[in-house]
């Protein structure tokens, strides 16, 4: 489509001495592949009849026919199918691949749960987002370094470590070995939700949290890991990346390397306070702060007025953190949108000092995702959706289908049910249709790829091309036109960085080859050879961009 509305533009250049873009669109296949009413559009501008208009580019376009008014259907002959299946036979891996990140180095940052906290659908959601789009970067060329970020200080630790002190009875580090391994993230998530409710109705509880909350900064300042209080600390913190992993491997996740706030607090502090003394940061009321209504945003604070640092400072020294380890071409933070405007203040304030950094770094958000009936959630109150919740309720629902509760149907149920829709919008999950085999589901993909799968165990491979001379039917024609979009699909998904787009080219592809199915015998046929390329082909591309999107490919189901 690209090219054709490229040399569309030229044919009227260079004829009508016009510059404009053709738009096209595709009709019924009765009408060829293509058709544009370009003509109509511009016969009034140079005063000529559309149809005549029409039949100028079209007599300068090879398989350009002229309908109704002034119509341009344009048929594409079989021998581009053709060569563009048997590129896809000798470089699936390659076919279509775009160039948009070529040699760049992208840092990728998404998930970024906090330890002491359980990982919830949010979590969950963000995480799978942020791997697909770090497989479409790599798919355009792209070395990507997956990054995850999370809080293990700040007073939601201190608060979840006062719980924990106070369910011990004291500082006593050795009774946590009494804690079973299986429960050690459900406890950490009980404690958080106690230290929240003693911290907002007990003052004396408050003032201690208060002082924890100095104490952990403390330890991290002075490497304390002997104490029993220090004990206590990282012990829980351990726990916390070992579930991460685990869950993370689980639905198959790796990250590179984990930035603690602790490591990044630091370095956001001697920043700002460096930066401080060049104007970039002032005091205000004995916190540091960046103005940023002068850049018509609002000011926040990046040290508090007890001298340590605040989210901001930290996210400061996430950003050079960064650079100092890869020195990145670009930098993309995942995450909710409700801090759209706090992101933009931080990295405002960063390209005052360090333009090159600001400008490299790209803050995609995303919605809020819930589960279908719209309940309120909260990690404080402990009344949220735990990330394995959602694995569980998709695996209940795919036992009422009466199919097997295979994983990896699983796992591609709840990561295309989370990928098919723009992400900066809200997601409602419904576990009852992400599992339906029939309809836009992961399910119905998956199916679609063993059903392919399974026709190619029936036959004998032959001849790795397909001869430029075939001619194809008419169930095979659709089928070979929808597979050589999957170039201008991926780049368009790429560039967008929008998972959904392929998403969408995905399910358009599996209904067209369901039909090319339920039509074409290939076992046996006498066209078996061109079929079985066929399906074929279709199985390198739909295996390709499932992997791109992070869903598993099974074998069979």
């Amino acid at each position: 489509m690209e090219q054709l509305s490229h040399q569309l533009t030229q044919i009227i250049a260079n004829e009508l001495d016009l510059d404009i873009r053709p738009v096209l669109t595709v009709p019924d296949p009765q009408f060829g592949d293509f058709s544009t009413n370009v003509a109509m559009q511009i016969a009034k501008q140079i005063g000529k009849n559309p149809r005549e208009v029409a039949e100028i580019i079209a007599a300068k376009l090879p398989s350009a026919t002229v309908a109704g008014p002034g119509f341009i259907n344009i048929t594409i002959p079989d021998t581009y199918y053709i060569s563009e299946l048997n590129k896809i036979l000798t470089q699936p891996d390659s076919y279509g691949a775009p160039k948009t990140y070529e040699n760049q180095v992208v840092v990728t940052e998404y998930s970024d749960p906090n330890p002491f906290k359980v990982l919830h659908i949010g979590h969950f959601y963000t995480s799978v987002v942020g791997d697909a789009i770090s497989n479409l970067v790599e798919s355009a060329g792209g070395k990507t370094h997956r990054v995850n970020f999370g809080g293990d200080v700040g007073l939601h630790v201190a608060k979840n470590i006062y719980a924990i002190i106070e369910y011990l009875g004291g500082e006593h580090p050795e009774k946590l070995a009494q804690i079973p391994e299986a429960e050690r993230s459900d406890f950490l998530s009980a404690r958080y939700v106690e230290g929240t409710s003693a911290y907002e109705s007990d003052e004396s509880a408050k003032e201690q949290i208060i002082k924890i909350n100095a104490q952990i900064y403390d330890l991290h300042k002075t490497n304390d890991r002997k104490s029993p209080f220090a004990q206590i600390y990282w012990t829980c913190r351990q726990w916390s990346y070992d579930y991460f992993d685990a869950f993370y491997d689980r639905i198959g996740l790796k990250f590179e390397k984990y930035y603690p706030e602790s490591e990044t607090a630091q370095l956001g502090l001697t920043t700002v306070l460096e930066q401080k003394s060049r104007g970039v940061y002032e005091e205000s009321e004995g916190a540091i702060i960046f103005r940023g209504e002068p850049h018509g945003l609002h000011t926040r604070v990046f040290i508090n007025k007890n001298g340590l640092p605040t989210y901001e400072a930290k996210d400061v020294g996430l950003i050079f953190a960064k650079w100092h380890d890869y020195e990145f071409d670009k930098s993309i933070i995942i995450t909710g949108n409700d801090i759209v405007e706090y992101m933009k203040v931080v990295l405002k304030s960063i390209e005052q000092f360090e333009p090159k950094l600001a400008e490299r770094s790209l803050h995609l958000t995303h919605g809020m995702v819930k589960l279908a009936g719209g309940v309120k959630q909260s990690s404080r109150l402990g009344n949220f959706v735990k990330a394995v919740d959602i694995i569980n309720l998709t695996t209940e629902a795919m036992a009422k289908t009466g199919n097997d509760p295979l994983e990896e149907v699983i796992l591609g149920a709840i990561k295309y049910a989370f990928l098919k829709s723009r992400y900066q919008g809200d997601t409602i999950f419904d576990p009852e249709t992400s599992v339906s085999l029939q309809g836009n589901s992961g399910p119905y993909l998956q199916y679609s790829l063993t059903r392919a799968k399974s026709i190619l165990r029936q036959i004998e491979p032959k001849k790795s091309q397909i001869d430029s001379t075939e001619a194809l039917d008419q169930f095979e024609r659709p089928l070979a036109a929808k597979l050589a979009e999957f170039p201008s699909q991926l780049e368009k998904s790429v560039e967008e960085l929008a998972p959904h787009v392929l998403c969408t080219y995905l399910y358009e592809l599996a209904q067209t080859f369901n039909r090319f199915y339920e039509n074409s015998k290939v076992a046996g046929h006498e066209r078996e050879q061109i079929r079985a390329q066929l399906v074929e082909s279709y199985v390198h591309i739909l295996t390709r961009a499932l992997t791109i999107l992070g869903i598993p490919t099974p074998e069979k189901m």
